[in-house]
């Protein structure tokens, strides 16, 4: 077998199997062999439900969101949002409590939306609101997350590229913070792939992985992204973290995730 057959993948449970109620799609995701799950707002359903579905069918989660404020009236995250440190502090402390319950490792926690007359006050804000809660992550023994996300898809988010993230990270200088590396938006706005997976990997900063294609976002199978190349190069640098497969089956409909996970059975077989 492939060293690319052993990278970890994890069913990103509210873009997977849209066609049955969330509470079950932790069994459909373990029936096509997933053995890890993310989500977004799993703060949305009652936690003990979710807790013993996890158990039920044998899965870890390994990643969820904070609750980033009302995302119905454009919140978008609240760490760099003026006026909103008491419910982004809220925010934090109830998504610590959760991971705890559900036994989860990694919370994403979003920047939100930004004018452009107010990125140096809204960035400044970020680190500080960042630094407080890296240190209660530190005290509940979680790590958090910030994902850089492309400008096409949710314009006006605060952290966009790379750099600037993990620039953010050695600033505040905890290891319960860490770079989410999503690689559809990465693609999308950087581009040079494989050199940006040599660049930030060795540094230990990237804690988690996600995949889609480009420019659709389905399955990691068709588009500008060739994902055997770089599943081969992960392999090669030695990714021992999860992947989230964080993607819009093509095929709608009930059993669409699962017929379109033909990518994933190649690659466990190759």
């Amino acid at each position: 077998m492939s060293a690319s057959s052993s990278l970890k993948f994890a069913a990103n449970l509210s873009w997977l199997y849209t066609d049955l109620p969330f509470l079950d799609r932790f069994e459909a995701a373990a029936r096509d062999g997933f053995k890890g799950v993310e989500c977004l707002f799993p703060h949305e359903y009652p936690m003990p439900e979710v807790r013993d579905r996890l158990r039920h069918n044998g899965l870890q989660l390994v990643l969820f969101n904070a609750a980033p404020g009302d995302w119905s009236q454009g919140d978008r995250g609240l760490a760099c949002l003026a006026d909103r440190e008491a419910a982004f502090h809220a925010s934090i402390d109830d998504a610590l409590t959760l991971a705890e319950a559900l036994d989860c490792p990694r919370i994403h926690v979003m920047a939100g939306l930004c004018r452009e007359d107010d990125q140096a006050a809204s960035w400044a804000r970020y680190q500080a609101h960042l630094a407080w809660a890296a240190q209660r992550a530190k005290q509940a023994g979680r790590t958090l997350m910030i994902e850089p996300i492309n400008t096409r898809d949710m314009p006006g988010y605060l952290l966009n590229r790379q750099a600037p993230a993990h620039a953010l990270v050695q600033a505040i200088g905890s290891a319960h913070l860490q770079v989410q590396m999503d690689l559809y938006h990465c693609q999308i706005m950087e581009g040079d792939l494989t050199m940006q997976l040599r660049q930030w990997l060795p540094t230990g900063r990237v804690g988690h992985l996600q995949i889609a294609a480009v420019p659709d976002r389905g399955e990691p199978n068709a588009g500008e992204l060739h994902y055997p190349h770089v599943f081969a190069e992960l392999a090669a640098l030695n990714w021992q973290g999860w992947i989230g497969c964080e993607y819009k089956p093509r095929q709608s409909g009930p059993g669409g995730t699962s017929a379109g996970l033909g990518w994933w059975r190649a690659l466990q077989t190759a």
